[in-house]
């Protein structure tokens, strides 16, 4: 399977497809999502799945976890929402644990039914609208961790405080389990083996997870994908990343039907850890892995969510045979192996929209050339 995601847009703009016409925040922000999406079908669909209704999200707030990150930005081009960050330390001892806080979630039903029936009455005689509530949630304790603490400094904390490490650990996953907690009373999830990107992966399409085609609510974890991550950890022993992460995900994992696990971070060589992680199905592999070794060690037990180097798109002159040949070669070694595709992280392409469109259609004949 092929799959754009994490795209560029503020540079794709061609013979103003992209160019919004309505005026209201609300409308604007809707009208993004159906010209990205009509825009991708049309120039880089690879296996692109679009739905026959539209979504109407339900109008859920979360107070979220009680810190919100302090940092300092660099950019290189003013447009992009991608930057560099600097992060203003907020945890530094015991005391301020207690600054993560448990979420309270709450439905604010009157304007969910608003912003339905606005959008109804819109579509009426195009496409049915349906209430979609919370889908697959992105649980990923440490991104956030690192944010509050500090990289540098959490990394040596691992070593200098590990107690404190694992109490922060913990007091962040108790409040995940506190929050899905009240999606799951509130009736707040949908299902998510659809169309639905999981992780930092593919789409959520699988016979082994139930894919309601008219109930979009009501939905509970068992039923539906569940993930991690600890993106940090890339160059952190196997015994750490198990005492420091991984370990602490169980209560989490284990309340999903299936999972994924990873995001950015080479995991090739930790394959034997993940395998412990209850229902895994997927395993993220990016550019950097040996990929004999990934082969060796993944086989044909779990899907490698294989990410290519998006860098290609970065350089002055665009290089398609390289793109191909970090496909092929991939590929090559994966034979007899489950492989989905997802490029991903595409911080610019030059202002030059074709080239992702040109990979686009050079993944999709490399997977059809393997697939056969």
């Amino acid at each position: 399977m092929v799959w754009i995601n994490e795209i560029p847009w503020h540079e794709m703009n061609v013979n103003d497809e992209l160019t919004l016409q309505t005026t209201h925040p609300w409308a604007r922000e809707w009208e993004t999502t159906l010209r990205q999406t009509i825009y991708q079908w049309k120039h880089m669909p690879a296996d692109m799945v679009v739905s026959d209704y539209i979504e109407c999200p339900l109008a859920i707030q979360t107070t979220d976890f009680g810190i919100i990150e302090d940092v300092d930005l660099a950019k290189t081009d003013e447009a992009n929402n991608i930057v560099s960050r600097h992060y203003k330390i907020q945890i530094k001892d015991w005391e301020d644990l207690e600054k993560i806080q448990m979420p309270r979630i709450t439905h604010v039903e009157d304007a969910t039914e608003e912003r339905f029936r606005v959008m109804s009455e819109i579509c009426q005689g195009m496409m049915p609208v349906r209430r979609v509530g919370q889908t697959h949630i992105w649980y990923t304790p440490w991104d956030f961790l690192i944010r509050w603490w500090g990289v540098e400094e959490a990394m040596f904390d691992l070593v200098d405080r590990p107690d404190f490490v694992h109490a922060a650990v913990d007091r962040m996953v108790a409040a995940w389990n506190h929050e899905l907690d009240q999606f799951i009373a509130k009736n707040l999830l949908s299902p998510d083996g659809n169309n639905t990107r999981i992780g930092s992966g593919g789409y959520g399409y699988t016979k082994s997870l139930p894919n309601p085609t008219t109930e979009t609510l009501g939905a509970i974890p068992n039923q539906m994908w569940g993930c991690s991550n600890a993106q940090i950890f890339s160059e952190v022993s196997k015994e750490m990343h198990w005492e420091f992460a991984l370990k602490h995900d169980f209560p989490w994992l284990s309340r999903w039907g299936l999972n994924y696990y990873g995001c950015c971070e080479p995991l090739d060589n930790k394959v034997d850890m993940l395998s412990r992680i209850p229902n895994l199905r997927k395993i993220s592999l990016n550019y950097q892995i040996q990929a004999e070794r990934a082969v060796c060690n993944i086989a044909n037990k779990y899907v490698m969510s294989y990410k290519p180097n998006p860098a290609v798109f970065a350089y002055d002159v665009w290089h398609p045979n390289q793109a191909r040949r970090e496909l092929r070669e991939l590929l090559e070694r994966g034979r007899g192996c489950h492989v989905e595709i997802i490029m991903k992280d595409i911080s610019t392409v030059r202002y030059d929209p074709k080239r992702l469109w040109e990979w686009s259609e050079i993944a999709m004949e490399m997977a059809q050339e393997f697939a056969s």
